[in-house]
């Protein structure tokens, strides 16, 4: 088993261990009534779009998401909250010196003692998520499940739910499928880029990711025999029949979404084996993007 696939497994016990920082995370995260906006880049900002999505339903505050990148501080918020697993990322650093004074930031890091420490003044610490792997999949899971309790969400489900994930059949053969397309609603939509961004690192493989109901707005139109589309969460039904009207797999099931996307995980493995690839050693890709 290499590394990446040993993390994938840990998850519903790190999700447990999540949990136990709920208190810290009610008071950085869900602050009621502030203005919020949550930055990352690559994963961290897929979880920064659930994270937003997830604290505005929870009725706490308006709350953007923007990649790291693309910060300019035109709007005003009561707190900017960075995702950066590593706490180098050159992007997630430069955003947070954008910042304008007197904006409370915090970061949601996996790693003591790096450059983003000094630019924040809270720091929820996953260390207990770290992971050796460059594609990440435990840290961003445990960051939303300690977002959901934070929010007020029973997560017991969820964790149960996980291993169930774990022990799952995976919902096609991967010598079958050569595209996937994951779709999400909500928060999930987060979860569906995400999901599609692990197949690309870890498998290489065709992958993309939409709104759900935006799927017939164009996306359909490449799905064929050797697709698989998946949905996350509380996606229309209808959206099936239109997968299958293209000549494509159709999947979803009833796991808690979290649960859902370690399955993907499982199967981004499983693909990018049947395709002789290490997901240890992605193409291209580093454990963070440090910019000279």
């Amino acid at each position: 088993m290499n590394v990446t696939a040993t993390e994938v497994a840990s998850q519903p016990d790190v999700w447990a261990q999540a949990l136990d920082l709920a208190d810290p995370g009610r008071r950085e995260l869900a602050a009621p009534g502030e203005r919020m906006l949550v930055l990352g880049c690559g994963t961290s900002w897929f979880v920064a779009e659930s994270i937003a999505q997830l604290r505005e339903g929870a009725g706490l505050g308006e709350t953007d998401a923007v990649c790291a990148s693309e910060y300019v501080p035109r709007r005003r918020y009561d707190r900017v909250v960075a995702v950066t697993r590593s706490g180098t990322s050159t992007e997630v650093l430069d955003a947070l010196r954008q910042v304008p004074a007197g904006t409370r930031r915090v970061v949601v890091t996996a790693v003591d003692g790096r450059p983003v420490d000094d630019l924040s003044d809270a720091r929820l610490l996953l260390d207990f998520a770290d992971e050796g792997s460059v594609v990440q999949t435990r840290f961003p899971t445990s960051v939303l499940t300690l977002a959901r309790a934070a929010f007020g969400a029973d997560l017991t489900r969820a964790v149960e739910d996980g291993f169930q994930a774990l022990r799952a059949d995976l919902p096609a053969d991967p010598a079958d499928i050569d595209h996937l397309v994951f779709l999400g609603t909500g928060w999930t939509v987060g979860l569906a880029h995400e999901a599609a961004l692990k197949v690309r690192e870890a498998a290489q493989a065709y992958s993309e990711s939409y709104p759900a109901m935006d799927f017939r707005h164009g996306p359909v139109a490449v799905a064929g025999p050797r697709s698989l589309v998946w949905s996350l969460g509380d996606v229309p039904t209808a959206l099936d029949d239109v997968a299958r009207s293209a000549g494509a797999t159709a999947y979803r099931d009833a796991l808690d979404p979290l649960a859902q996307l370690v399955l993907v995980q499982r199967f981004a493995l499983a693909l990018a084996a049947h395709r002789g690839l290490d997901p240890d050693t992605p193409r291209l890709l580093t454990r963070s993007v440090v910019l000279t």
